[in-house]
């Protein structure tokens, strides 16, 4: 990282940022080696462990086939402001954070109804009195995906100077 002073060094701020940010963008690679990202709901179940759902086929699972290697990032704070007393200078207050790790299609029935429990209930908490029903409706023909992380995740942040009082 170039801007040490920015790093984020403690794993449970890192692991915040992607519990806060409303999606995490997930890039593939396709089996032509070109890359494929893309804005992804997902949750996850610890500190090397996230989750997402989609169709049986499609561009994601082709992906995963040709290459299980997919980088993750999130950005929260995502605020653009001028310094005080610089207005022509621009700049933007955020916090992001990076990971890489395996993704592989879930195949064991009570992990995915487990991890589909966990993304339902971080997007949709008010409504898990219906999840069963949901479950017994599409649980069939809904893929779930792991992605496993390979190394510790960065974390990276720019703040706005406050004034003291």
């Amino acid at each position: 990282m170039r801007r040490s002073d920015r790093e984020i060094k403690e794993l449970p701020e890192i692991l915040d940022i992607f519990d806060k940010a409303p999606f995490i963008t997930v890039s593939f690679t396709r089996q032509d080696n070109s890359p494929y990202g893309l804005p992804l709901s997902l949750a996850r179940s610890d500190d090397s462990t996230f989750y997402f759902h989609c169709a049986h086929e499609g561009e994601k699972i082709e992906c995963i086939m040709a290459n299980q290697e997919v980088s993750l990032s999130a950005v929260t704070k995502c605020t653009p402001f001028s310094p005080e007393g610089n207005p022509s200078m621009f700049t933007l207050e955020y916090t992001s954070a990076m990971a890489r790790g395996h993704a592989q299609l879930v195949t064991d029935r009570d992990e995915k109804i487990m991890a589909l429990k966990l993304i339902a209930g971080r997007f949709l908490p008010d409504n898990m009195m219906h999840f069963r029903e949901a479950i017994d409706k599409s649980l069939d023909r809904t893929a779930v995906v792991r992605i496993s992380l390979i190394e510790k995740p960065t974390g990276k942040q720019k703040l706005r100077k406050r004034r003291s009082s």
